[in-house]
C-alpha cells in the first residue's frame, strides 16, 4: 500500500428534519441532485461534514493549519471559504450530504460505500485520511468473545449495520456464525457517537460494549472492568480504513481544482503528521478539545499499529460484505470503482 506509515457536534437531527422538509431521499437524489450537471464555475465554499476520532487525523491537522484554503490559493483559487461541521455520526454525516447542506463528509470507509451502493455510483471516495486499529469493548465481565454475548447486551457505534465497526463486527459474525447471525447482533446494537458511547460504558448503564477506536479506547481500557472483546486487525487481517474523505459526483466534477487542493491538502497533513507528532497533536487537541495530553496523545499517534493514508485499505472487502449481506447490489472486483480519480494512482484495497 502507498502509504506514510508512522509510528504512531452538531445536531445529527437537523439533516434529518431537512430531508423530511424538502422530501429528499436516495433515490430521488439519486436522479435529482446528484444527476444535476456541473455548474460553470467552482465553488467559493467548501462546506465539510467531519466527526471526532484520530482517524480523521490529517484533516484535523488541514482543518486547523488552513492547508485546504493554502492549496486552492495556489492552485488559482484565493478565496475560498471552509467551513467544518462536527457530526457524531457516519449516518447523519451521510444525510447532511445527500440533503446538500455539506459537500464533502469525513467518515469511515464503509459508510462511504453505503452510499455509493445506494446511488448507483454517485457518490464516492475523495481520499482517506487513516486507517487505525477499532476495538470492541465491553463493561459486562461474562463476554469474552462473540460467543458470549446474549440479548440483553448493548452495543454501542456510530451507526448500526452499515458503519465501519459494524461492518468489522458483521464480518465477524459471519466468519464465526454465518451471515443468517448477523441481525441478531445488529438488534444489539444502538446508534451512539464515541464521546457518549465511552461515557456510558464508564457509567455502566444500558450500554454494555462499544466498538471504539483511538484515542477514546485507550482511555476506555483504563476504566476499572473494561476489557478487549475484539480486534480489527485480527477481523480484517490488517488495517481497514477507517478515516475516508467521499462526495457527489456532481460537487467533483463542477469542482476539480477545488477536489485536487483538498487532496493536496491531506496528503500535506498526513506528511506533516509523519514528521512532527507533537505538532499534529497540538492540533488534534485544539479543534477537538479531549481530556488527553499533548505528549500522551503524540505517543499515541507514534504507534507502529496507527496508519495515516491517502490510500484505501481493505475497502473491497468491505464492499464485498456489503454485497453478500445484501446492503448493496453491486459486486465490486476494484477499489477504484468506488473512488474518484485523484487517489488511482496509489496502491490501494
Amino acid at each position: 500500500m502507498d502509504r506514510i506509515q508512522t509510528r504512531i457536534d452538531a445536531d445529527p437531527s437537523w439533516t434529518r428534519r431537512r430531508l423530511l422538509r424538502t422530501g429528499a431521499s436516495v433515490a430521488a437524489i439519486g436522479s435529482g441532485l446528484l444527476g444535476a450537471s456541473p455548474a460553470r464555475a467552482e465553488a467559493s465554499e467548501l462546506r465539510i461534514a467531519k466527526q471526532p476520532g484520530l482517524s480523521y487525523l490529517p484533516a484535523t491537522v488541514a482543518e486547523h493549519l488552513g492547508l485546504v484554503e493554502k492549496q486552492a490559493k495556489a492552485a488559482g483559487l484565493p478565496d475560498v471559504k471552509v467551513s467544518w461541521t462536527r457530526l457524531t455520526s457516519g449516518g447523519a454525516s451521510n444525510d447532511a450530504l445527500l440533503s446538500g447542506g455539506v459537500d464533502m463528509v469525513i467518515s469511515g470507509g464503509p459508510n462511504m460505500l453505503i452510499l455509493w451502493g445506494k446511488t448507483s455510483g454517485r457518490v464516492k471516495g475523495v481520499v482517506c485520511t487513516g486507517a487505525l486499529p477499532m476495538k470492541l469493548m465491553s463493561n459486562n465481565p461474562k463476554v469474552h468473545s462473540l460467543t458470549d454475548f446474549t440479548d440483553t447486551d448493548r452495543i454501542a457505534t456510530p451507526t448500526i449495520r452499515v458503519g465501519t465497526q459494524p461492518t468489522v463486527l458483521g464480518i465477524a459474525v459471519e466468519k464465526a456464525f454465518g451471515l443468517g447471525a448477523l441481525e441478531r447482533f445488529n438488534a444489539m446494537t444502538v446508534a451512539m457517537g464515541h464521546p457518549d458511547a465511552m461515557i456510558a460504558l464508564q457509567n455502566k448503564g444500558s450500554v454494555t460494549a462499544h466498538f471504539s477506536l483511538p484515542p477514546f479506547q485507550e482511555q476506555e481500557l483504563a476504566m476499572p472492568g473494561v476489557h478487549t472483546v475484539l480486534d480489527s486487525v485480527d477481523v480484517m487481517g490488517g488495517p481497514i480504513t477507517n478515516g475516508c474523505v467521499y462526495s457527489t459526483t456532481t460537487f467533483h466534477d463542477a469542482n476539480p481544482k477545488l477536489t485536487a487542493a483538498f487532496v493536496a491538502a491531506i496528503h500535506e497533513a498526513i506528511a506533516l503528521v509523519g514528521q512532527d507528532k507533537h505538532r499534529a497533536a497540538e492540533s488534534y487537541l485544539a479543534v477537538n478539545k479531549e481530556k488527553i495530553s499533548v505528549d500522551e496523545l503524540a505517543d499515541l499517534i507514534g504507534r507502529p499499529e496507527m496508519v495515516f493514508s491517502a490510500a484505501p485499505a481493505n475497502l473491497l472487502p468491505a464492499a464485498q460484505f456489503f454485497s453478500r449481506a445484501g446492503y448493496i447490489k453491486q459486486k465490486p472486483t476494484d477499489w477504484r470503482e468506488f473512488f474518484f480519480p485523484e487517489v488511482h494512482d496509489l496502491r490501494g484495497s
